[in-house]
């Protein structure tokens, strides 16, 4: 069992780092608002064989995923964050739990877990995007104060 994961292991939680204001969007739970993840922390995957790849779970036709052109993946799967440290020690898979309000933001498993896409990722801490709002800075730049 992990007791204790290194430092480096964990992507800087966006509450506690201190950064110039840059391009990069923050993930915020949807709830509370609280700021969860940048997309620099998102992990990127190859899309998988759809429903194919749930075939064992006797997919009918009429639940085809995306046959509407909508995205195939509902979820977010991150580098582990530092507040999911508590969560993630000493099991093997587990909920994610807003650190703030405690709302259920999505699952981890050090196994893996299943895409809706239908891809494998291992290991898994998966978000749902239904669960967390994207939140995009704008550029300030060339804004000229008023003259009075």
């Amino acid at each position: 069992e992990l007791q204790d994961l290194p430092r480096e292991v964990f992507a800087a939680d966006p509450t506690s780092a201190r950064q110039a204001p840059n391009t990069e969007v923050l993930y915020r739970c949807r709830k509370c608002r609280r700021a969860l993840f940048r997309s620099s922390s998102i992990l990127s995957h190859t899309e998988g064989s759809g429903p194919a790849a749930f075939a064992h779970k006797r997919v009918t036709g009429s639940a085809q995923l995306c046959s509407d052109g909508r995205e195939k993946c509902t979820s977010y799967f991150t580098e582990p964050v530092q507040w999911m440290e508590p969560a993630l020690l000493g099991v093997m898979e587990g909920q994610l739990l807003c650190p703030k309000c405690a709302s259920k933001l999505g699952s981890f498993s050090w196994r893996g877990e299943q895409c809706s896409c239908g891809r494998w990722v291992t290991p898994a801490f998966q978000i749902h995007k239904s669960r967390v709002d994207e939140v995009r800075t704008l550029p300030a730049g060339n804004f000229q104060a008023a003259k009075t």
